[in-house]
């Protein structure tokens, strides 16, 4: 067995179960601010994926540049959602997603 592969495995597994830990918690909650942190699991195992591919094809610059422009979106992606989350619990008073179903408009 090459390096690569023993080195593949454990952290193919590893990112596989943030992955399920993040669409766990984005579809098991009805709190807005749960939903928004596993949606920032799930892009985390997003990018640890990325970091691994660009390792081991040998591809770091390309991987780099990809990893920081997720990051990047990720941000902007928090950052949005943050603010409307706020604003739904300054318009009802919680943050829960049934509370949405109600607004008009």
């Amino acid at each position: 067995m090459s390096d690569l592969s023993l080195m593949f495995w454990p952290f193919s597994i590893f990112i596989l179960l943030i992955f399920i830990t993040g669409i766990y918690c984005v579809l098991a909650t009805m709190n807005l601010i749960r939903a928004l942190i596993g949606l920032e699991i799930l892009i985390k195992a997003v990018t640890l994926s990325l970091i691994l591919a660009g390792y081991i094809t040998g591809k770091t610059a390309l991987t780099q540049s990809l990893v920081i422009s997720l990051i990047m979106i990720e941000v902007v992606v928090a950052v949005v959602a943050g603010g409307i989350i706020l604003h739904v619990f300054w318009h009802n008073d919680n943050i829960s997603s049934n509370s949405l179903r109600t607004l008009k408009g």
